[in-house]
Parts: structure tokens; sequence; C-alpha cells
């Protein structure tokens, strides 16, 4: 096993103790555990020649999420803003302690750090594919599941922030995906009001 399978292998153990669980295609999978390999895969389709940190940042993103609960902060979006800032930084702290155990070089260890805490997103290609890479996961895992616990115009929001985030190949993929009737429509309504 080279030392990126190892830390893969680590990564995938970790979050693979994710007590909530995603069904797809008939099978079940520990959420974390399932959307890591699903950006890894989108990561590789953006990026056929992705360097070994982009690779190990797919797998550890959002490692260990479950541990620190949205519940446990205020609510509104500075409570969000404040969980996420700190879920990122819990995230990059994760992936150093499993790739410092494996003897990682401490440049790729911060490589890594600044691409799962999306320094210089916009300016920095490999920040960007990851950013690409996390709203196709979205867009092709978690949409529907959204459609129905939001009304459509908060879905119609989101959709367009989401096509902000990404650049010309993330939504030339998102384009190519397949959505449900109710999807497409949603999909079709916020891209009208981008343009």
């Amino acid at each position: 096993m080279t030392k990126m399978e190892q830390a893969f292998h680590l990564f995938d153990a970790y979050n693979q103790q994710d007590p909530s669980v995603v069904i797809w295609n008939g099978q079940q999978y520990p959420s974390e555990y399932f959307y890591a390999i699903k950006l890894h895969e989108w990561v590789k389709r953006l990026d056929a020649a992705a360097s070994e940190p982009l690779l190990l940042a797919s797998r550890c993103q959002h490692i260990g999420r479950w541990e620190i609960a949205r519940k446990t902060y205020p609510e509104g979006r500075v409570g969000y803003l404040t969980w996420r800032n700190d879920l990122s930084k819990f995230h990059a702290q994760k992936a150093t302690e499993i790739l410092q155990s494996l003897g990682y070089e401490m440049d790729i260890i911060a490589r890594v750090n600044q691409i799962v805490l999306k320094k210089q997103l916009k300016t920095d290609t490999e920040v960007q594919t990851m950013e690409n890479a996390l709203c196709l996961v979205f867009l092709e895992f978690q949409y529907d599941d959204f459609i129905k616990k939001h009304p459509a115009e908060t879905m119609i929001r989101i959709l367009q922030k989401t096509w902000a985030k990404m650049s010309a190949p993330g939504r030339q993929m998102a384009s190519s995906l397949t959505y449900s009737e109710t999807g497409k429509l949603l999909l079709n309504k916020a891209l009208e009001r981008v343009s």
C-alpha cells in the first residue's frame, strides 16, 4: 500500500464511524464515508492529473463532520457561519493528525490544509476544483432531499449560490447531470434569474 492509499484507508475508517447513513442504489453507507468517496471521484473526473494533496484533501474534506453538530450553535446566519468555520478547522486538524501519523512531509500537510480550508478560492485552481466537486456532490446526491425540506424560493436561492460557487468546468458537469422533474424545473428557474 502506498502512503496515499494508507491515508485513504485511515480517512475512510474514521468516516465509517458516522452514525448517520445514506441509502444509495439499495445499499446503506455511513454518510460522511459515502460523500468522501463521491467527492474523491468528482475531483478525479474534474482533474485527471490531480495532485496528491488535492486527492488527499478530497478524501478528508469533511472528516468527522458529525462530531460537531449544527444544533450546538445559535440559529441564524452568524451561528451557521461560525459552525462552518469551526468545522473546517476541525477537518484540517483531523487530517493533519492522520497525515503526521503516516510521516507525511509538512509541505504536503500544509497544502492539504489550504485546500480543506478553501484558502484563495477562485484564484487557486485546486481549491476551485474542490469547490466544484463539493457542489456536484450536493447536486447529484443531496439536492432532492433538500427539495423535500425547503420551499421553492429557498431552493432557487440555494441553487443560485451553488452555481455562483462553481467555475466553468463545474457548471459544465452540473449541466450534464440527470435531475428529477422538480429538480430540473427549480434549476432552470434559478438559472433564468442569474442570466
